[in-house]
């Protein structure tokens, strides 16, 4: 591609060298640059790509694309832009020929959500026979390929190289998290989304190297109403009116409150052996009947987002229905069928507000008791470790205290740490380092009507121990202590 092409629509002034000259790839890692690349030197916070110069020029690039005053050889292009993340997002729109353009896109952002009402929509897209790729929190899906996710929200170009393989694999739409990190940082500039959703706003995200108060925080969820042509909105979020301001798009509203456009009426909770969900009648602009087998208001809201959405395609009623009723995420209320007498699940929920949102949900079902199984991850604030205890120790009949990803501390500190939470509200609990020995603790002394919830891995298929990634999937821990208790169960009647 000829240069000048590549910056069609980037705002730019030529500081040495000519846009006259073929570009034979972009990139914005250093490790992937050959030959007659263009690199776009990112300032991130650990990293400054201006300092890579010398190197990606040894390599053999031949533009450099900067927000800083450096220094080239004379037959290196230099391109000077005030955003360097704005340009790569631009540049790597036309480098990959707007691939945006030839899906139906829809965006998801908010505190909590995101991850679930993402999957609810794809589930109904495909239930409905449109293709529907998806770019998230735990990973891609293009067709029937799977890959793990590193952020919630791709670096521009690697959602441009992600759009242009899902509409070269024949998909018709495409449906991403999109955080507000990645709205912040450009990584999603340059998209016109067809539809934008909001799911709710709370305190999150706050510190260094993240958002500095709520006020960005909430400013940079709504950029993405900017840049969309229809903007969907939980209705019943307290922070909705911020979240709207400054929006370009035109209004629809979901909720459970009478003004919405498409409200839950009639919400009911449904507990059986084995089962948790809810059901609600969907009213307003559509009206029918949904059961959903996963737990809890959020998970209405989610849905209701998710139709508000798919209600905009060639999509029945019957095929919301049927997709809503089978739709499953990955360490997301995930239940894993053991026993008809208890029920177990697997969330991903790692701190303290989140605990809180779940087991507050899981107590409305009445559970005979409600337990409660986590750890908190090494080489993080240990006020998470105590507010976690105390959260468990304050919903939870009972909590069990294990490893999670104790990186290069000692599990048994870790839990010292988080029973310090425990012991302030005086729970009772157990603790048992092994996360293995620990879940079958949990399963050996289940009893009737108990929910067990195993928290804070969620999707993870790993532990991380002293910098290296350990294979341990929680399906594959529980199967094998099913097994290992059938196993012992035969020998105690030979």
């Amino acid at each position: 591609m000829k240069l000048a092409e590549l910056l069609e629509k980037t705002e730019y002034e030529v500081r040495q060298g000519s846009t006259d000259q073929e570009v034979k790839g972009l990139a914005y890692d250093s490790r992937k640059v050959s030959e007659g690349f263009a690199f776009a030197c990112i300032s991130g916070s650990m990293q400054d790509g201006h300092d890579f110069i010398p190197e990606v020029v040894k390599k053999g690039a031949k533009v450099l694309v900067v927000q800083k005053e450096v220094e080239a050889p004379e037959d290196v292009t230099v391109i000077r832009v005030k955003n360097t993340r704005l340009a790569l997002a631009l540049m790597s729109a036309a480098w990959f020929d707007y691939p945006a353009e030839k899906l139906k896109t829809i965006g998801i952002t908010g505190t909590k959500g995101k991850t679930t009402t993402s999957y609810m929509i794809k589930s109904i897209l495909e239930q409905g026979g449109i293709k529907t790729g998806l770019i998230g929190t735990i990973e891609v899906i293009i067709g029937d390929r799977r890959q793990d996710a590193k952020n919630t929200t791709p670096e521009s170009y690697d959602i441009q190289e992600l759009f242009a393989k899902m509409a070269e694999a024949g998909l018709s739409a495409v449906v991403m998290e999109v955080s507000s990190q990645g709205l912040k940082l450009d990584r999603v500039a340059g998209i016109q989304f067809d539809y934008g959703v909001f799911t709710n706003l709370e305190p999150d995200h706050i510190g260094e190297n993240e958002h500095k108060d709520f006020a960005e925080y909430m400013y940079c969820k709504s950029l993405l109403f900017k840049q969309c042509k229809v903007g969907l909105f939980n209705v019943d979020s307290e922070h909705v009116s911020g979240v709207l301001e400054g929006r370009t798009c035109s209004v629809e509203t979901f909720g459970f409150g009478a003004d919405a456009d498409l409200r839950a009426e009639q919400m009911e909770l449904v507990h059986e052996p084995g089962k948790i969900g809810v059901r609600y009648h969907v009213g307003g602009v559509m009206d029918f009947d949904v059961d959903i087998n996963v737990p809890g208001r959020f998970s209405v809201y989610n849905s209701l987002a998710a139709i508000a959405v798919c209600r905009h395609f060639a999509v029945t009623v019957p095929e919301i229905k049927k997709a809503l009723a089978d739709v499953a995420v990955k360490g997301r209320i995930e239940i894993v069928p053991v026993s008809s007498h208890y029920t177990l699940m697997i969330d991903y929920a790692h701190n303290a507000m989140a605990l809180e949102s779940l087991l507050t949900t899981l107590r409305e079902y009445e559970p005979k008791r409600l337990i409660c199984l986590f750890g908190c991850g090494g080489n993080r604030a240990k006020a998470r470790r105590y507010e976690m205890g105390e959260v468990s120790a304050r919903l939870a009949d009972f909590t069990v205290v294990t490893s999670d990803n104790p990186r290069f501390e000692q599990p048994i500190a870790i839990i010292n740490d988080i029973l310090v939470g425990v012991k302030k509200i005086g729970g009772k609990y157990v603790a048992i380092p092994d996360r293995k020995e620990a879940i079958a603790y949990c399963m050996a002394n289940a009893k009737e009507g108990d929910v067990i919830v195993l928290a804070g891995k969620g999707h993870e298929d790993y532990q991380e121990i002293k910098g290296k990634k350990y294979p341990m999937d929680e399906r594959e821990l529980i199967a094998e202590i099913k097994r290992e208790m059938f196993d012992s169960r035969q020998q105690d009647t030979i």
